[in-house]
């Protein structure tokens, strides 16, 4: 089952994003989980968070954003990280997220892109990826603050 992310999650998330973090080659200092737990959970932050439940245990989560889209006038949504407990992979919880995830873009915006990115050698995640979306060619670049 997918749904929003609740109050009620929140010792179920932090091993999970810390987790992620681990995957990333990223420790997430306490400071950090409780910053990033205040964004998911605060109306109007600009991040927004779904959950993957397996016989009523979080599995799995999917934080986006959503922002103006001046190539179709409509809306772009950015997945910013998907993650499912290693124990909980190969039910279908990262394609039931993102599905979910674009059909509730499609319903607040039919205009507009989702869109993600990933580590080149994630290969597991692109195989689930490439099922669901096109890869593109564009080239990311960052700037650290």
């Amino acid at each position: 089952m997918i749904r929003a992310i609740e109050a009620g999650d929140r010792d179920a998330w932090g091993p999970l994003f810390r987790a992620y973090g681990a995957f990333y080659e990223t420790e997430f200092s306490d400071e950090l989980l409780d910053r990033v737990w205040a964004l998911l959970t605060t109306s109007g932050s600009g991040i927004d968070a779904l959950v993957a439940e397996q016989d009523g245990e979080v599995v799995g989560f999917a934080h986006y954003r959503s922002h103006p889209d001046t190539f179709t006038g409509g809306r772009d949504w950015f997945l910013d990280d998907l993650y499912v407990d290693p124990d909980a992979r190969g039910a279908g919880h990262a394609t039931d997220l993102i599905q979910h995830l674009s059909a509730l873009a499609r319903e607040h915006s039919p205009a507009g892109t989702l869109r993600w990115i990933t580590a080149a050698d994630n290969a597991r995640a692109q195989r689930v990826y490439d099922r669901l979306a096109t890869k593109t060619t564009w080239v990311t670049y960052e700037v650290r603050l």
